[in-house]
């Protein structure tokens, strides 16, 4: 098994107005590996089940690529339908865990954000980011599809504006479209504007309540009740394809890059 897919780490850090930080990080561009998903998800869980947290910010480590989206190192080593399934399950888990958190998410984007990366762009409840937060939904071009994350992102910024980053696969879209698309709440020139932005946020948010802010979150979230089964039949769908030598051939090609 790649060094690569045992590397990287989830971080929670609580400060004492009851806002807590979570960040996930990788070595290779904040990429993620399904051991660092599933961490990622129970920390969510467990950090928005806490009775002492009233907002939760999730970050990316360091200040280049927000998140490099699925490990290829673990998508080349997908060998059999379980396995797949159980890898982009792990982006379906996180997209859930985000769903079901009865805190408020506010998210922190800080650059280049593919793939897996835009899906928990999509899933926060408020998103900060930085003009340097490209976005690219790359999967169909390895033979994928945005099938896990493409409800989050379509929920987010709508079916015409996910079509086309699904179908332009190759292709960049900046932060400004992102921004004017809706996946973005703030579009600031650096990482200190926006994260003074943020701490002014989440400070009114640590002083609201809690039962309006869970109550609110609900009605945000309405029409989403069924993703358990809908995000679970979409990584069957990623997993089955992985397996393609389309895929295959195409993951190496990208690698060797």
């Amino acid at each position: 098994m790649s060094d690569a897919i045992e590397q990287g780490h989830v971080d929670v850090n609580v400060d004492q107005r009851g806002v807590a930080t979570i960040e996930f990080g990788h070595p290779l561009s904040n990429s993620l590996p399904g051991k660092i998903l599933r961490k990622l998800a129970e920390t969510i869980t467990e950090t928005g089940n806490r009775e002492d947290v009233k907002v939760i910010v999730l970050r990316s480590a360091g200040n280049k690529a927000f998140c490099a989206g699925a490990s290829f190192d673990e998508l080349i080593s997908i060998t059999d339908l379980d396995a797949g399934k159980i890898f982009f399950s792990g982006f379906a888990m996180v997209i859930n865990a985000c769903r079901k958190c009865p805190k408020l998410i506010i998210g922190r984007v800080q650059g280049k954000a593919v793939g897996g990366g835009v899906g928990i762009a999509s899933a926060v409840d408020y998103c900060f980011a930085t003009r340097a937060a490209d976005v690219k939904l790359s999967e169909l071009a390895v033979g994928i599809g945005p099938f896990v994350v493409g409800p989050a992102v379509e929920r987010k910024i709508g079916l015409s504006a996910m079509s086309q980053l699904a179908i332009n696969a190759t292709e960049w879209q900046s932060a400004e479209w992102a921004y004017s698309n809706g996946l973005y709440a703030s579009l600031t020139g650096s990482e200190d504007d926006m994260d003074e932005e943020i701490e002014r946020l989440v400070s009114k948010l640590a002083s609201s309540s809690p039962e309006a802010m869970a109550q609110l979150k609900k009605i945000f979230w309405q029409g989403t009740e069924n993703w358990d089964t809908l995000l679970s039949d979409r990584a069957v769908i990623s997993g089955t394809l992985v397996l393609s030598d389309f895929t295959v051939n195409a993951i190496n090609a990208f690698k060797k890059n």
